[in-house]
């Protein structure tokens, strides 16, 4: 699977984030919504949910704020710290569309897992500490807490796999400290490290598939 799908796929602008919808036919409720790394767009990691959930509708959504060529999530001050109210800005902004793209396409969150890659998982770890409720499963790809104040949110029924890269230098020696972080607020996290750097590849592709067969979203969660 190249990222030809995607392509071919309309970016669509009618809500607050463009997006692309992609529909495998399969029609069996499963739904994964994609949040890219930084500088690129919502088409590169079309290629590896494919081969994570081959029949799963995919929303593959576009940050919204511009850094080279491509896209991001919040911005940021250095590699490793991030401008706080945009981060809380930008994480109201994808939740309240989140809820807009589930009514509209009829979309069950409770059957959603939430694919994040580098600041588009932190998006998405800020999105279940700052909005619970929405995100039942995540896989986080070599991310890092971000949120200076996090709120007493309870994750409880929330489940979330966190992959870091054993030669990810600048971000990996933070993934412990997210596990803890979402641990401590009741979330079922599931810790996992592979031999690389920042990048994502088949052995992530591999963990996801199978994690995510191993702990199946009920529609009763909550």
């Amino acid at each position: 699977m190249t990222g030809a799908e995607a392509e071919n796929a309309s970016l669509r602008l009618d809500l607050a984030f463009p997006y692309r919808l992609l529909d495998a036919g399969k029609h069996d409720g499963e739904c994964l919504f994609l949040l890219h790394g930084s500088g690129v767009d919502e088409t590169t990691l079309v290629p590896l949910a494919r081969r994570i959930a081959p029949g799963a509708v995919l929303i593959a959504a576009r940050g919204r704020i511009p850094q080279e060529d491509g896209f991001r999530w919040f911005e940021r001050i250095t590699p490793t710290r991030f401008d706080q109210n945009s981060i809380v800005a930008e994480t109201a902004g994808f939740a309240a569309f989140v809820v807009d793209i589930a009514k509209r396409h009829g979309l069950d969150l409770t059957r959603s897992t939430f694919l994040g890659y580098s600041n588009g998982a932190n998006l998405v770890s800020s999105l279940m500490l700052l909005h619970p409720g929405l995100v039942h499963r995540a896989a986080l790809l070599r991310p890092m807490p971000v949120l200076d104040h996090v709120p007493a949110t309870q994750l409880g029924g929330t489940r979330a796999l966190i992959i870091a890269g054993a030669a990810d230098e600048t971000y990996g020696p933070f993934a412990p400290a997210l596990v803890t972080l979402l641990s401590s607020h009741g979330g079922e996290i599931d810790a996992r490290i592979v031999p690389s750097g920042h990048e994502i590849g088949d052995p992530d592709a591999a963990i996801v598939r199978q994690w995510m067969a191993a702990s199946p979203v009920s529609a009763t969660v909550g």
